[in-house]
């Protein structure tokens, strides 16, 4: 038992140190020559001409909202795909399942008009 929370241990210790270890390196050894123009605002390649802050419309939020939710639902089926040849029909019974309140949020979120572009 302790073996395998050794294992655990170790890969969160790689996984902190790696990240930490390339910020730590990539800020030693990037070149560090500020001027004017390397800390103005960089819009698009274009000098903003206008107020910068400008209101977004609540949908472009709602297509990202709508895109995680389906996209994160969706890894739930991989266990399903890998065990595919060992599954029982209760585990089929519960992937249709799965797969049709998918479908009805889909549906529900088609209807309300939020995939509208």
């Amino acid at each position: 038992m302790l073996n395998q929370w050794l294992y655990i241990a170790i890969f969160v210790a790689i996984s902190i140190l790696l990240p930490t270890i390339a910020i730590s390196l990539a800020r030693v050894l990037s070149p560090k020559k500020p001027n004017k123009i390397k800390n103005s605002v960089y819009e698009c390649g274009m000098e903003t001409y206008d107020k910068t802050w400008i209101q977004f419309r609540i949908q472009y939020y709602l297509y990202a909202l709508v895109f995680l939710i389906f996209d994160v639902e969706t890894v739930f089926l991989y266990p399903i795909a890998v065990a595919y040849n060992q599954i029982s029909l209760f585990m089929v019974i519960e992937t249709i399942i799965f797969i049709s309140i998918l479908f009805i949020g889909f549906l529900y979120v088609w209807r309300k008009g939020a995939l509208n572009w």
